[in-house]
């Protein structure tokens, strides 16, 4: 069994993001040479997140608009956590969207359900983050 590792890291101007990290994520696939087996995607970092879906603009207000209604920024005083840091929605909104993605590998290409792509979900932007992609198969 052959095993891969790298590092994705990504700069995210604005507090929050959804970026489409589909080619990147393939781009690793190709370089490990693995032709069956699975692919891990995970964020490195509290608020942020990797998830699969659609890659449509209205999904992604509505998914924005959705987590704000949950998980609101402000009031910053609302939330115990906020001291410090302004930043507790943005673990709340990890902890919703999810901290991974598992996808199957099929003759060397993730093996995906029609529309779905993986994204990356910044939700405590304006530093440097990364993701990790951990690939295992043969």
């Amino acid at each position: 069994m052959k095993t891969f590792r790298k590092e994705l890291w990504f700069d995210v101007p604005k507090r929050r993001e959804l970026r489409n990290i589909t080619r990147l994520v393939e781009e690793c696939l190709l370089e490990s040479g693995i032709k069956e087996g699975l692919l891990l995607c995970n964020a490195m970092h509290i608020t942020s997140s990797v998830f699969v879906n659609d890659d449509e603009r209205g999904l992604h207000h509505d998914c924005e608009v959705w987590l704000e209604k949950l998980a609101p920024e402000k009031p910053h005083a609302q939330y115990h956590h906020n001291g410090a840091e302004d930043n507790a929605d943005a673990h709340l909104k990890r902890t919703i969207m999810g901290r991974e993605v598992v996808v199957a590998i099929t003759d060397g290409a993730l093996d995906f359900g029609p529309w779905e792509q993986i994204f990356y979900g910044e939700f405590d932007g304006m530093r440097r983050k990364r993701v990790l992609v951990k690939i295992i198969g043969e």
